[in-house]
């Protein structure tokens, strides 16, 4: 058995995290010079009703250290494996913190403990099916090589797609990465970015929001793993209605039961606005799982 860390840009829904036990470490959020831990001190309809108003970009920064550790003592003594399944390193400090959080545990004491802290250089629902997939091969009884090699093959596997309202917030936030090219009489487009070696990149330019929808759904149904590798979900920020109909159309026309519809959480809407509307799933390029 092992134990699994999460934190909350995967979008992990509280009801997983009970179930397995999972700690979900909370991204910091900055408002108007006031911070608040993501999902603890601040819902997530509060955090858009402020989001709409504020007088600046909200700020926002990675898990104190202090969190992992804490998680890190509470597991400790079970004597089992850690794995910490965490977004890309590239726009997120949690990694870090996770690593500096092994280095602060080992100093006070835990010299025992065995944590393996996974990059898994993606961002939001497809973490969440990573998060919830090691917790479902745990149960099944699979050992923490197994998993974690696992986690790691899929992670290489992992498509995200997505459209914004306005780019206004990802060039305010300057997490726009190599979609900044976009920036400047492009605001108005409606373009498609994917998410790319770990960071935003500009996918398609493309002129109204209708088109791009119908852009995701034909990139969901020419590059995702067919049969039960492809684990598609919807990700989006309070558009709850329009990621249903993307939902129920994609599970019809690709014969798949369960298309789980996730928010994207307020430390990634600081960043892409409200109005995104994503998909994440998996290709077999890189191969099946063993």
């Amino acid at each position: 058995m092992v134990k699994i860390i999460g934190d909350t840009t995967s979008g992990f829904p509280e009801t997983y995290a009970k179930q397995y036990d999972i700690p979900i470490i909370p991204q910091v959020i900055n408002i108007d010079g006031v911070s608040y831990l993501e999902g603890m001190e601040i819902d997530y309809r509060t955090f858009l009703t402020k989001l709409a108003t504020v007088r600046e970009l909200p700020k926002t920064a990675a898990p104190p250290p202090e969190l992992f550790v804490e998680a890190y003592k509470r597991f400790a003594p079970s004597k089992e494996p850690i794995l910490c399944i965490l977004p890309s390193a590239i726009v997120s400090g949690t990694v870090r913190s996770a690593t500096v959080a092994l280095q602060m545990a080992i100093e006070q004491g835990l010299t025992d403990l065995d944590v393996r802290i996974i990059d898994t250089q993606l961002i939001a629902s497809p973490v969440a099916t990573l998060l919830k997939l090691a917790a479902e091969w745990n149960v099944a009884g699979m050992d923490a090589d197994t998993i974690e090699a696992r986690v790691r093959t899929m992670a290489r596997r992992g498509k995200i797609y997505f459209s914004v309202e306005t780019l206004k917030y990802l060039a305010m936030g300057g997490r726009i990465g190599g979609a900044a090219a976009l920036v400047g009489s492009a605001l108005q487009v409606k373009p498609v970015l994917t998410f790319k070696d770990g960071q935003i990149e500009a996918f398609e330019k493309i002129r109204t929001h209708k088109r791009a929808v119908d852009r995701l759904k034909e990139l969901v149904i020419t590059e995702i793993a067919r049969g039960e590798d492809g684990f598609l979900s919807i990700m989006h920020a309070d558009v709850a209605d329009e990621a249903q109909e993307l939902a129920d159309e994609m599970r019809t026309k690709l014969g798949i039961a369960d298309v789980p519809i996730l928010a994207v959480p307020p430390a990634i809407v600081t960043h892409g606005g409200p109005g995104v509307l994503g998909v994440g799933f998996f290709t077999d390029e890189q191969g099946q799982i063993d």
